[in-house]
């Protein structure tokens, strides 16, 4: 999202929300949208949430279906002028086409979703990475922060985020990094139901901890 000065009063959830410092209670309540059906129903119970040109909220893959048809060969994604390699990738993720992510993928096993999503120059690049994360879980209800820490991505600072948050009054665990680099946003989301193995967050860790841009 690139940055960009504003004169005008903020229009945007994301600017009240970094003009007002809001802490995770005090965060907007959901708007809440109608999921798939077909979709498995911890997925449905996640991926209701806002379709927005500044946000593209990672997690909200409204249609999946088993496939390859992202930019991902190898380790390496690209797709226009984005281009990045992420860390390893475990047999029982299964890749998804998803619309609204750059890279999703599902473990039926583990009951767990993850998704990657990559928006460069748009509105956003000025915003704090704890309000962006914050941004996110707009359409939740009754989020529990666990914990979150910054750390080096790539060269920059990340921010990641654990929490357990509701969704139709469905708690669904949530691990995220938000990371700013060169005029982008990356997200890095990995949703769990609360039966799944810890296992599955440390993967998704190391999965994250590959992720390299590339020229």
């Amino acid at each position: 999202m690139v940055v960009g000065q504003r004169d005008a009063p903020p229009t945007t959830n994301l600017e009240r929300e970094r003009l007002a410092g809001l802490g995770t209670s005090g965060l907007a309540p959901a708007l809440g949208t109608t999921p798939p059906r077909s979709a498995p129903r911890d997925l449905q119970d996640c991926f209701a949430c806002r379709r927005s040109a500044r946000v593209a909220w990672a997690a909200c893959v409204l249609a999946l279906t088993a496939g390859c048809g992202s930019g991902l060969a190898g380790r390496t994604y690209r797709h226009g002028d984005i281009a990045f390699d992420i860390g390893p990738i475990p047999a029982s993720w299964h890749e998804l086409d998803a619309d609204d992510a750059a890279l999703a993928f599902r473990d039926e096993a583990a009951k767990v979703t993850v998704a990657v999503n990559a928006r460069c120059h748009e509105q956003g690049d000025d915003v704090p990475l704890e309000a962006l994360t914050k941004h996110l879980f707009l359409e939740f209800t009754d989020r529990k922060l666990i914990g979150e820490r910054s750390l080096e991505l790539d060269g920059r600072e990340a921010l990641r985020t654990e929490l357990f948050a509701d969704l139709d009054g469905v708690p669904m665990h949530f691990t995220v990094y938000v990371l700013k680099k060169d005029w982008c946003v990356y997200d890095f989301l990995h949703i769990a139901t609360l039966d799944s193995p810890a296992t599955s967050r440390s993967q998704f860790d190391q999965f994250v901890a590959g992720f390299a841009t590339r020229g």
